[in-house]
């Protein structure tokens, strides 16, 4: 199991939760911010401190936002980040790719 960051994410990118990660798990994407689940060591020091609530257990991720379960998984594929698993956030740096429910997300009106 891994934790998830969900829709609230997207065009938000506040980043405390990366500060706070003590595996350097989060990536940045163009929009949002993902989690690579083989990274992930399920500690919880991400979720309290999102200022949006986006972040939550795979189990406990609201059914509305359940595809970003495997958005999450599937960022970190050649096809869309580039990469696997690259072993640290911080060595990668920010990307601009998004998982395409990500990158076609239209907040509502």
């Amino acid at each position: 199991m891994t934790y998830v960051i969900a829709e609230p994410c997207i065009d938000v990118k506040d980043r405390a939760c990366v500060d706070e990660c003590p595996v350097d798990c989060i990536y940045e994407g163009g929009r949002m911010l993902y989690i690579q689940p083989d990274e992930c060591v399920d500690c919880a020091a991400c979720e309290p401190v999102c200022p949006v609530t986006a972040i939550f257990y795979e189990d406990d991720v609201p059914g509305e936002w359940k595809p970003y379960t495997a958005a999450n998984a599937e960022f970190f594929t050649e096809e869309i980040a580039g990469y696997t698993s690259p072993g640290g956030a911080a060595q990668v740096g920010p990307n601009e790719a998004d998982h395409p429910l990500v990158a076609g997300f239209q907040a509502p009106a």
